[in-house]
């Protein structure tokens, strides 16, 4: 049995534990919801400060140029380009994942239609995030397509064929920390004559992403989970070269224009991934993500992505097996994938009857405790799903391993002295 001293002994043997320094994190809080609103770097208040006293307070309109405002969807872009395998040049910062997936399906529908009109289908997962299926679903009928959602991913291959026109996956399920093999999907989707589109947020900044090596077509992502860029941060969005000077994306504002202040009436879609620029970059919000990618990139000189992803496992599997020993004969079980390849950087686990449905109630108590993880719900009618999911993210920048450790004891004692029973706990909020 793994003792908490084993774990203390990780974290003073853990080359990557300095990084946990750029985090402001709350005494006595084991933060393990990092996957859905990644924690303030220290660096980004004096930052965002600059920016409201100095650049707008005092430098005005003149800090488009002088202080490169109008440089901060590239620039940003550069950096995480360096995190997802893209190259430079090739990555945006813009608006929100919801709009970017509007604008990369689009723009991928509109090409199929043009060389394969035949292409009638786009698939993804039916646990997918839901703004993607609902985006999917909007385009769909806007094009005379089909959404087609299949209920696990060995399902996919029986979608590989004339019929399919984008095949619509996020890296890592945001509901099991499943993680799907980028590079052979792509390929089996362009073997069929499809393109691609993968959706990052679950991934960027949290496993190794390799975007050109694997010939993948669009990709979009999230700037507040693990690139840490504060609530509503801007996405990202990516289009291989090979496509990018295809189409317009529909969402035609005037900063993806080639020349926007040549004030034209007509539209002349910018070069290359400039094009999916819409409007006016929110500068407050872009400050604040660049201080949470840079924390990333601060990694670089450890090992960067290839470094986290190794201690990610090490955390994801240290907690699972402990959860399982611990708390197995308290009806805890994980439903994330327990082998290495095909995890992401969280673990969910789920109550067995008739406990499942305190699932949501024994978050709260664990966040009480200064556990912090969510709950997420699903479709109790479907039988190849978990209903009552309780999520735990792990971001290796700052989760430790006696956190580890400690969470899991803090859950053991939420389930035997039965703390959710209380009826604080049980009282749902807006936000789960």
């Amino acid at each position: 049995m793994t003792t908490r001293q084993d774990c203390q002994a990780l974290d003073a043997a853990d080359p990557l534990a300095p990084l946990r320094q750029q985090m402001l994190l709350p005494p006595g809080v084991i933060y393990l919801d990092g996957n859905s609103l990644g924690a303030m770097p220290v660096a980004t208040s004096a930052r965002v400060q600059q920016v409201l006293t100095q650049e707008w307070g005092q430098d005005l309109i003149k800090s488009w140029n002088t202080a490169g405002w109008i440089d901060l969807p590239t620039r940003i872009g550069d950096k995480i380009a360096r995190l997802i395998g893209a190259g430079p040049g090739e990555v945006v910062v813009a608006d929100s994942t919801s709009l970017n997936l509007y604008k990369v399906l689009t723009a991928a529908v509109r090409m199929i239609k043009a060389d394969a009109p035949h292409r009638t289908a786009i698939v993804s997962e039916r646990s997918n995030f839901p703004t993607d299926l609902y985006i999917g679903q909007s385009i769909a009928e806007q094009y005379g397509m089909r959404l087609v959602l299949v209920d696990s991913p060995e399902e996919i291959a029986a979608h590989l064929n004339d019929e399919l026109a984008v095949l619509m996956i996020t890296e890592v399920n945001y509901r099991t920390g499943a993680w799907h093999d980028m590079a052979a999907l792509t390929h089996a989707a362009h073997e069929a004559g499809a393109l691609t589109i993968w959706d990052l947020a679950h991934s960027a900044g949290a496993v190794p992403v390799d975007l050109t090596g694997a010939h993948a077509d669009f990709a979009i992502g999230c700037g507040y989970k693990y690139l840490n860029g504060g609530p509503g941060a801007p996405a990202f969005v990516w289009a291989h070269p090979r496509h990018a000077d295809r189409f317009w994306q529909p969402l035609s504002g005037w900063m993806g224009h080639a020349s926007p202040f040549e004030f034209t009436p007509d539209y002349r879609p910018a070069p290359g991934i400039r094009r999916y620029i819409c409007g006016t970059p929110p500068v407050l919000s872009m400050a604040a993500l660049e201080c949470g990618v840079d924390t990333l990139l601060a990694a670089e000189p450890l090992g960067g992505m290839a470094a986290l992803r190794v201690k990610s496992l090490a955390l994801t599997e240290l907690f699972a097996r402990l959860a399982e020993d611990r708390c197995g004969a308290l009806g805890v079980t994980v439903v994330s994938p327990r082998e290495a390849e095909r995890r992401g950087s969280q673990v969910c686990l789920a109550l067995k009857p008739p406990l499942e449905h305190a699932s949501y109630a024994v978050v709260q108590a664990l966040i009480e405790r200064g556990v912090i993880g969510d709950y997420r719900a699903g479709d109790a009618s479907r039988l190849d799903q978990v209903p009552h999911i309780l999520r735990f993210g792990f971001t290796p920048l700052y989760v430790g391993f006696a956190d580890v450790f400690d969470a899991v004891e803090h859950l053991h004692q939420v389930l035997t002295r039965e703390e959710w029973r209380e009826a604080r706990f049980n009282q749902k909020a807006a936000v789960t």
